[in-house]
Order: C-alpha cells, then sequence, then structure tokens
C-alpha cells in the first residue's frame, strides 16, 4: 500500500512539474553579451518592432538602502539612482532614438529608480506596476512567486506593430523570471527578446547600457 501511495504521489508531483515547466517563458541564453558592433545590429532588428526588452534599473548610489520598502511613494527612503546612473540612462534613450529604435508601453517597478530610468530612456511616460516591482522579504513567497510569473506573461506579449515594449525592473525578479544564467545582471543591462505570435518569447542578445551608447555614437 505505501508502494502504491508512494507511486501516486511521484505521478502528481511529475505532472504538477510538467505543468509548471509548461508555463516558464523559452529562452536560449546566447553564448555571450553582445559587443558593441552587436549592438547596432541589434538595434536594426528593433527598428521594426515586436522585441521586448527587460533592463535592470540604471546604476545606483550604493550608500543608500530601501528602508520602507512596503510603501514605494516615500522616494526619500529608497535607493536612487546615482548622477551616473542618470546621465547613462539619458545617453541610453539618446542612443536608441538616434539608432531609430520605437517604444510603445514602457513598464517599471514602483521604485523611483526604476520609474526614472524608464522616463529618461523611454523619453516620455511609463506605467508602473508591482508586477514588476522587487518583493524579496517583505511580501510573501507566494506574491514574489506571482510577481515571476507576471513578468514572464509580459515577456511573452507580442508588442503592438512597429513598436518594442520596454520593462525596467530589477535584478531579484529578473533572476526569479528568467533563471540562474541572470545572477550576475548588471544594472542597466537589457536583455532583448523576439516575440512570436503564438507568445514564444526567444533571447536574442543581452546589451549593456555602455554598448547602446557606443553603437549611437558610430
Amino acid at each position: 500500500m505505501k508502494r502504491r501511495l508512494r507511486f501516486v504521489w511521484l505521478i502528481t508531483f511529475a505532472v504538477a512539474a510538467a505543468s509548471v515547466q509548461a508555463e516558464t517563458v523559452a529562452v536560449a541564453a546566447p553564448s555571450a553579451a553582445a559587443q558593441p558592433r552587436e549592438a547596432k545590429a541589434v538595434a536594426t532588428q528593433l527598428q521594426h518592432g515586436g522585441y521586448v526588452i527587460v533592463m535592470r534599473h540604471g546604476a545606483t548610489n550604493r550608500d543608500q538602502a530601501d528602508t520602507d520598502p512596503l510603501n514605494p511613494d516615500n522616494v526619500a527612503k529608497q535607493r536612487l539612482l546615482s548622477e551616473k546612473g542618470k546621465e547613462q540612462a539619458r545617453q541610453v534613450g539618446e542612443a536608441f532614438r538616434k539608432l531609430g529604435v520605437p517604444f510603445g508601453t514602457v513598464y517599471t517597478s514602483k521604485f523611483d529608480r526604476a520609474v526614472e530610468t524608464g522616463k529618461l530612456i523611454g523619453g516620455g511616460t511609463v506605467v508602473s506596476t508591482f508586477d514588476v516591482t522587487e518583493g524579496g522579504l517583505v511580501v510573501t513567497p507566494i506574491e514574489n512567486d506571482r510577481r515571476s510569473e507576471a513578468l514572464k506573461k509580459m515577456i511573452a506579449t507580442v508588442p503592438p506593430a512597429g513598436k518594442n515594449t520596454l520593462i525596467v525592473t530589477h535584478k531579484p525578479n529578473i533572476l526569479d523570471a528568467l533563471g540562474r544564467d541572470w545572477f550576475e545582471v548588471k544594472e542597466g543591462e537589457a536583455s532583448v527578446f523576439r516575440v512570436d505570435a503564438s507568445g514564444k518569447a526567444e533571447l536574442i542578445a543581452r546589451v549593456q547600457a555602455v554598448d547602446w551608447i557606443k553603437a549611437g555614437g558610430e
């Protein structure tokens, strides 16, 4: 009887695991992050729209911390973009405009460092949402899992015709949604996904902020 119960449990577990796996975003990581010359080639693809760019917020002040994480409107208690981070985000935005990269909706975390990054790069208003906001230890594991699934679904959503979607979020969110290959994702780093009509997202490149800037200056 015990063996039969164990067998049933194993079958149930396998089915559940397969169901979870089916919901994950299908990504195939390239062997290395795109280099400056490749960043320009990626930008050429982006000119036609149809891509989702997942970006970690820009460089921040390392002597600051989120001391009131349950209240994202309390900007004074957050880790904010450094002057370098602000300038770099501006330059990335300028590079995208020079390279003719069109954006539709720009989604950001509720934290100011992500909101400001999105505004400086996208050049307009943003849609801030808890779906891509860092939860950490101040929200339940269930809520962190929900946010991870929400980000995956956003990545797999086809942008409006001729537009690209920009999502500015945090390292924990990226790591939870995309896996351990993003363990060392840097501030300002972008992961570029091509999305087909069936909702399959394919990673085509990972590009650092400085490489977009260099590509825009060529």
